[in-house]
């Protein structure tokens, strides 16, 4: 279906059912692929399957704090198994169920208090897809001022992947690059470090290791929250 088509039906369908909450997302998946969404803590709203050129529309609780990501190449096996080459949260489901994603995975974290979003791109974990959460209007609060801005992650992260960080699937092709703390188990990959550096030099605006320090965006009134994946192709 047509990405305007889709929105449209969707509009009408929030109009019709009368649906309303504090905060709303609308998350698109431009990729190439169909992805599967996950949420952890659960959200019992968000829709698993998302093919090219739709989009989701998600209504937030208030207070709700977790993170978003998205699952690639997922399938059933010939037992009805279903399980992704990244993101996967082991449930053998199409729905994640509150469980948290395998790595390496695109982190989309928010927490949403008193209609005060906080929110932020993040390769602590890796990097399996290109993202970019963009607020509509509203406001910095609590140490920033100016209006609310894009983050995002949008640069190919495989350019600079080393070898060790690589991820493949079964066919031997690259699916995503591992953090080098979950994957090196040195001490020292998961602070600033030199392969920190280079994901830094493309997405400046992500955490990418524990303890980075970017801004955290506090956002006040907006109308609501694109969440982009695969925003460049």
């Amino acid at each position: 279906m047509a990405f305007k088509s889709f929105f449209n039906l969707l509009v009408l369908f929030m109009l019709c059912s009368g649906g309303s909450a504090d905060v709303t997302f609308y998350i698109e998946n431009n990729c190439r692929e169909t992805l599967w969404l996950g949420s952890y803590p659960d959200d019992g709203d968000l829709n698993p399957q998302n093919g090219p050129d739709t989009l989701e529309v998600l209504y937030m609780s208030d207070p709700w704090a977790g993170t978003i990501w998205a699952r690639t190449q997922c399938s059933k096996n010939a037992t009805g198994y279903f399980s992704c080459e990244t993101g996967d949260c082991g449930t053998g489901d199409t729905y994640c169920h509150g469980a948290p994603p395998t790595y390496p995975v695109t982190q989309l974290n928010f927490n949403i208090n008193n209609n005060v979003v906080t929110y932020e791109s993040s390769l602590i974990h890796g990097h399996n897809v290109a993202v970019r959460i963009q607020p509509d209007g509203g406001s910095l609060v609590d140490g920033g001022s100016g209006p609310c801005p894009v983050v995002d992650c949008v640069k190919d992260i495989s350019n600079v992947c080393p070898a060790p960080l690589v991820a493949y699937n079964k066919k031997g092709a690259y699916v995503g690059c591992y953090s080098p703390c979950d994957i090196l188990k040195d001490p020292k990959y998961c602070g600033p470090n030199e392969i920190s550096s280079r994901f830094k030099e493309l997405c400046s605006s992500s955490h990418t290791y524990i303890g980075d320090t970017p801004p955290l965006y506090k956002c006040k009134g907006a109308n609501s929250y694109k969440i982009t994946l695969c925003p460049v192709l």
